[in-house]
């Protein structure tokens, strides 16, 4: 079960990787005309661009479950992707408010207006995912040969979808009640819940799941949309952002001092190796708000850290919602999303989140160094089984992704013992055969930041935003 649901959070990835261009074109737009929204004479060039970002924010759930579709699929197949969107559309339709008052005679439920959601959009593209995985080789009669094989795929998932609709009709208003009675009580708690919701968000990534939690605050799916009402201005001031804004002083600040702190307490003859590893994942985290690459560096090797950190981002977030100060972002809380959103409408007190990272930057530093030299953690240059010296270190700097697919390999025990090869946003998930063979130090001389073994036949290395490369020449490897 844990496995299918850390495929479902790697498949968001590929919807979510369409929204910085969102983030970009409406960031812009309100930079040219801060008052977009209120005002009855806009500028043309500002409308054009918060309209055409709008266009992928406005329609999440269908990139979800287009998405989820092809990424749940065995061979990352379009037509599983078409079989997610002709579910999309059944369900979305015949659960449409008119659609159901049309067929039971009454009002609809409200919760029937809510059904054009991401959570919706990811169940058609189970749907449409499991269906293809299943039927794809399906081969009938001669006289419906045309029908056979992949063509059959979308026949099936239309049945599929016409039983999730009579299951939904009974479900959907007790789940969406639920959801929102869950949001309503989170966000009652005002500054606390915000706190609370960072704090589950980071502890959550280790296995994946953290989109999962991520939807329910920042998309449309128990009625707080945190991002989309940030975006499109259609939210409430001082309230709309808290779940999004107290990232930033983690993500750009605290994190790359805590990169500091495990570079200044790495062993003297491995400060080099720590450097390139650090650095690169600190950039990322400030510039990007990618933060995986330097989570992964101390997550499994200093897990009392992890906690830390987990317990540290509650608290920005809970410092940050009570002030109030509210940013927002498109992709995560980095640089970029942080100057593009300095005009939105819904931005509030956003450079003082600047000062406030800058505090937590002492707190990192101070509290990282002091937890590593005093329990002797192992973070990166302080581990006993470190590989020495530079000559056996291929890293990804020179971007020769053979070389690095080719330790990899070696280190997984060849490619006979590779079942599967997938990837992340900053992971590579494999399924192997023979756990035994495994040679961890073999790995992470490849340059990679670390491994995790979730089950006897899964491991996941921690390669960095550069993993699709690696991925593709090891799948060539593999052949």
């Amino acid at each position: 079960m844990m496995k299918y649901l850390q495929k479902l959070g790697k498949s968001l990835m590929l919807p979510v990787a369409c929204l910085p261009v969102a983030g970009i074109l409406m960031g812009i737009g309100y930079w040219i005309d801060p008052n977009i929204m209120i005002t009855g004479d806009a500028n043309v060039v500002a409308t054009f661009l918060v309209k055409a970002g709008g266009a992928l924010i406005d329609n999440m759930a269908i990139l979800f479950a287009i998405g989820v579709g092809v990424g749940m699929s065995d061979d990352k197949d379009g037509t599983s992707g078409l079989a997610a969107l002709v579910s999309w559309l059944m369900i979305t339709k015949l659960l449409s408010t008119g659609t159901v008052a049309a067929l039971t005679g009454a009002e609809a439920n409200m919760a029937f207006g809510k059904i054009e959601n991401q959570f919706i959009g990811i169940l058609a593209g189970i749907i449409g995912a499991t269906c293809y995985n299943k039927f794809k080789n399906t081969k009938l009669p001669d006289f419906l040969s045309f029908f056979s094989g992949k063509r059959c795929v979308a026949i099936v998932t239309a049945t599929v979808s016409l039983i999730a609709v009579l299951i939904l009709f009974f479900v959907w208003p007790i789940l969406y009640t639920g959801l929102v009675a869950i949001g309503k009580a989170i966000i009652s708690t005002g500054a606390v819940g915000a706190g609370i919701y960072a704090f589950l968000n980071r502890l959550l990534i280790p296995v994946g799941l953290h989109h999962a939690l991520n939807s329910v605050f920042w998309f449309d799916v128990a009625g707080i949309n945190d991002l989309g009402n940030f975006w499109a201005g259609t939210g409430t001031l001082g309230q709309t952002g808290m779940y999004m804004s107290g990232f930033f002083p983690v993500m750009m600040f605290g994190l790359p001092a805590a990169a500091l702190a495990m570079y200044h307490t790495a062993k003297d003859n491995k400060k080099k190796v720590a450097f390139g590893l650090l650095s690169a994942a600190a950039l990322c985290s400030f510039f990007t708000g990618v933060t995986e690459p330097l989570e992964f560096a101390f997550m499994f090797l200093a897990p009392v850290l992890y906690l830390i950190h987990a317990i540290l981002t509650g608290i920005s977030a809970f410092i940050v919602a009570l002030l109030p100060v509210r940013a927002g972002f498109n992709f995560s809380a980095g640089l970029v999303d942080l100057v593009l959103s300095l005009k939105a409408p819904m931005a509030l007190n956003p450079l003082w989140l600047v000062p406030i990272g800058l505090g937590f930057s002492v707190v990192y530093y101070a509290v990282f160094r002091f937890v590593i030299t005093k329990f002797n953690l192992k973070t990166p240059g302080r581990e006993d089984d470190d590989v020495d010296g530079d000559e056996t270190q291929v890293t990804l700097a020179n971007n020769d992704y053979t070389a690095v697919a080719k330790t990899i390999l070696e280190g997984l025990g060849g490619k006979g013992n590779v079942a599967s090869i997938d990837n992340c946003i900053t992971r590579l998930r494999l399924e192997i055969k023979d756990y035994t063979l495994i040679d961890e130090k073999k790995i992470k001389s490849s340059g990679a930041r670390g491994v995790m073994r979730p089950s006897k036949t899964s491991i996941q290395i921690i390669i960095g935003t550069q993993v699709q490369f690696v991925a593709d020449e090891l799948a060539k490897l593999c052949k």
